[in-house]
């Protein structure tokens, strides 16, 4: 074979091998910048989950709160309840103590 001949086909298979090269080169640059939009995807969409979850629970909790603090306020208004019942109940044992020491000082003091 000719040296021209020889030398247009290594520069033939030279061009071809740069075009092989720039193509991977461009399809790994593409592969690259679609990853990094399915990553930012990816994360986007979990923030979003975790958003949600957050208010989820956060929303959870303040019914429990709400229902606990229902569940005291109840508690005590039962517990008031009891309270004035029982001074109601020992009004009467109370003023007929309180007449008793009076009427002992009354009689000390005679």
């Amino acid at each position: 074979m000719p040296r021209p001949e020889v030398l247009e086909r290594l520069q033939s298979a030279e061009q071809e091998a740069d075009d092989i090269v720039a193509e991977a080169e461009d399809d790994r640059d593409e592969r690259i910048a679609e990853a990094r939009e399915r990553a930012e995807e990816i994360r986007t969409d979990a923030e979003q989950q975790a958003r949600e979850l957050k208010e989820r629970r956060l929303e959870q909790a303040r019914e429990e709160i709400d229902e606990e603090c229902e569940r005291v306020l109840e508690d005590g208004e039962q517990e008031r309840e009891e309270l004035a019942e029982r001074a109601r109940d020992r009004v009467d044992d109370v003023t007929a103590h309180v007449v008793e020491l009076f009427q002992e000082d009354v009689h000390a003091q005679t």
